[in-house]
């Protein structure tokens, strides 16, 4: 079988396998399980031994046995709904053989008087004999049934028998795939090849064996066929020459001089990044990464105000027009008319709109902010040198790609981050990319202090409240829930929003996801010109909009959320130069996992290191609080338990690099792991 038809067989649809019929197929494929090659990830939970026969006297009531009997007798009966039934022995004891809605024609060929057949399973008692009920695995030749069988979670409507079929079939059936690995790489596995290690894989003995050197193998196989294609974008887009654009630093040098703060230095660190990568020849693809409330706008505009100096222009999205609205005041501010600059809204009136969209294809405006309207076809840039996009958008490998390619040769493309995540996770989401870090805070910017109070408690956080918007601070109030459930006891933002409008009359404001987005942004920019004082909401305040007079945010039902959320929720308040406080409301019932959760919370504003302690906790999964579009779904690799693996890979990635080695002899991995759209430009 040739290289090109073990693909076809492996990404070939389930139907090809016996046994399998459009029916079952699509019950697999609800399981996101499209082809055989999928089949083999699905891996047993646990296993039941049958090989073991065991006498009726010796029976054990409740588990599952195998037992070798005769039959002797069978009873038909011809009244609706009892079951039919087949008296069995053995030298011991009897046993009946139970069947609801089974033909006699079937049971008679199963179990035929007078001969010996191989039974198993569950075994249960009634009326002083041993019974098993509508057993599936019957035979005559005892070595069929006396053997080890896999049990999986299973898809209704497809049975344990029938899935152990399936994998059995497809592991008779298993190509042999030439090595892609080097004898170096494959001395960390005990050299064991990738076909041996899908067989022991799905040996019953091996269930829960992670630290085997096959199960090692498999994992590492799968990171690094991830990070080989980021490895390959990266490169693809480096080949791409661009203009080089000349910088003449002095505008930039001036307006940091004339910031009300001094930049930090992973700021300076990271504006260095970008100003190498947009003054070079290679196309900038790169990933502003930073905790909340550590400066990364400001890099950004400043990186755009280079572009413009050297005659581009610069398009800047946000997730929502409200910080579209903030980042574009922002630039307003900071670079006080010296540039054209406007904001593409859905707000605006036909005119207005049309005259920015003749602006932009004239050259006539230097910097657009806007949604992801921006980028709408008839959209049209006279000279669009750089594109920056904020954090939220969380675009996939496919999409970043594309993106890149929309500006051109001479565009380049900046995501700006404010969710610090593991090392590990930021390869495998982000590895195609160039990454600027910053972890430090602005020294004026103090940290914000957490503390934990039972909801018993809630006058005392009554009267905090009430003394904080004497002195003009404002407050979020976070429920988890939009109304009350039944089945779910947590705090709902309405019941909440209602008691908080009888103690503080027409200062109270609701938001949530059902809220349209004319009204949220209209709610929004109340709350940010400071027409009420608090602001309850479910968790879509986390977009990084900027509310200086915001010092207090108060989280109903801490416990519930993940540590990421709540660093990311807290990150809401405290952007000003006032001492701003974190209150989690928690329930007195609180699990150990969570008493740790919101004690790490307590003890650290780092975001980095509270991402890195969430997903020891929680799994790198749901990590940050939603689903990540662009993150990587691994099968059997895992962020934290694999740590090493991810490093060797990242390891022998740049070996591969720095040597500029023929990667061809990895189009087979790269086929079977990452059948991406993508992967058609690269192997």
């Amino acid at each position: 079988m040739n290289i090109k038809k073990k693909h076809d067989y492996l990404l070939s649809d389930l139907t090809k396998l016996k046994g399998v019929g459009n029916k079952i197929a699509n019950l697999l494929k609800k399981k996101n399980i499209n082809t055989i090659f999928d089949l083999l990830w699905k891996l047993p939970k646990s296993y039941t031994d049958r090989s073991i026969t065991t006498k009726i006297i010796d029976l054990k009531i409740g588990e599952t046995q195998t037992v070798s009997v005769t039959p002797y007798k069978y009873n038909f009966p011809r009244i609706r709904n009892l079951p039919n039934r087949v008296f069995c022995k053995d030298s011991t004891g009897n046993l009946d053989c139970i069947f609801f809605n089974s033909y006699e024609g079937y049971i008679k060929k199963v179990l035929p008087i007078g001969k010996e057949v191989t039974i198993s399973g569950k075994i249960s008692y009634y009326k002083k004999k041993y019974q098993i009920t509508n057993p599936k695995y019957i035979s005559e030749d005892s070595s069929i049934i006396k053997t080890k069988h896999n049990q999986y979670s299973l898809t209704e409507g497809i049975t344990e028998k029938l899935y152990n079929k399936i994998i059995k079939q497809i592991i008779k059936d298993l190509p042999q795939l030439e090595e892609w690995h080097n004898k170096e790489i494959l001395k960390n596995f005990d050299n064991i090849s990738w076909h041996k290690s899908i067989n022991e894989l799905h040996k019953p003995e091996n269930v829960g064996n992670y630290k085997s050197s096959f199960y090692k193998r498999l994992v590492y196989d799968e990171i690094f066929s991830s990070f080989l294609v980021h490895s390959e974008i990266r490169k693809k887009i480096k080949k791409i020459k661009k203009k080089v654009k000349f910088f003449d630093l002095k505008k930039q040098n001036d307006l940091i001089l004339n910031l009300e703060f001094k930049l930090t230095n992973d700021q300076i660190k990271a504006l260095d990044e970008i100003n190498n990568d947009l003054t070079s020849n290679q196309k900038m693809f790169r990933l502003l990464q930073g905790d909340v409330g550590s400066g990364k706008t400001i890099v950004a505009l400043i990186s755009a105000l280079n572009v413009i100096n050297a005659g581009y222009q610069v398009a800047v999205m946000a997730p929502t027009e409200i910080l579209a609205r903030q980042h574009f005041l922002l630039a307003k501010k900071l670079f006080n008319d010296s540039i054209n600059i406007d904001l593409l809204s859905s707000k605006l009136h036909n005119k207005n709109k049309k005259k920015i969209l003749n602006d932009l294809n004239n050259n006539k405006l230097d910097l657009v902010f806007g949604t992801h309207s921006i980028f709408q076809k008839k959209i049209k840039f006279k000279n669009l040198g750089l594109i920056i996009i904020d954090e939220q958008h969380k675009f996939g490998v496919n999409q970043r790609k594309k993106l890149s390619d929309k500006g051109g040769n001479s565009c380049d493309v900046l995501l700006m981050s404010a969710t610090p995540i593991p090392r590990t996770l930021t390869m495998t989401i982000y590895g195609d990319m160039d990454l600027s870090i910053i972890s430090e805070k602005p020294k004026l910017r103090k940290d914000v202090k957490t503390y934990t109070k039972l909801e018993t408690k809630i006058d005392d956080i009554i009267k905090f409240i009430k003394k904080e918007i004497k002195i003009g601070n404002q407050v979020f109030w976070v429920c988890p829930l939009i109304e009350e459930s039944k089945k779910i006891n947590h705090t709902s933002a309405i019941e909440k929003f209602k008691l908080l409008d009888k103690l503080f009359p027409k200062r109270v404001s609701l938001l949530h996801g059902k809220t349209d987005q004319e009204k949220k942004e209209f709610i929004l920019n109340n709350f940010l010109n400071k027409k009420f004082d608090i602001l309850v909401s479910t968790t879509i305040i986390e977009v990084g909009i900027d509310f200086p007079n915001a010092n207090i945010i108060v989280i109903e039902n801490a416990n519930k959320f993940g540590l990421s959320q709540l660093h990311q929720l807290r990150g809401r308040v405290g952007r000003g130069d006032k001492q701003a406080s974190c209150i989690l409301i928690f329930k007195s019932s609180l699990s150990e996992n969570a008493k740790k959760r919101l004690n790490i919370l307590k003890e650290t504003n780092d975001g980095f290191k509270i991402s890195e302690e969430d997903m020891k906790l929680r799994g790198y999964g749901d990590i940050l609080g939603f689903k990540q579009s662009g993150l990587k779904t691994f099968k059997l690799a895992d962020p934290i338990l694999n740590k090493d693996l991810f490093l060797l890979a990242e390891k022998e990635i740049k070996r591969i690099e720095n040597s500029n080695e023929d990667i061809s002899k990895f189009k087979s991995l790269m086929k079977l792991y990452d059948q991406a759209d993508i992967i058609n430009d690269i192997v």
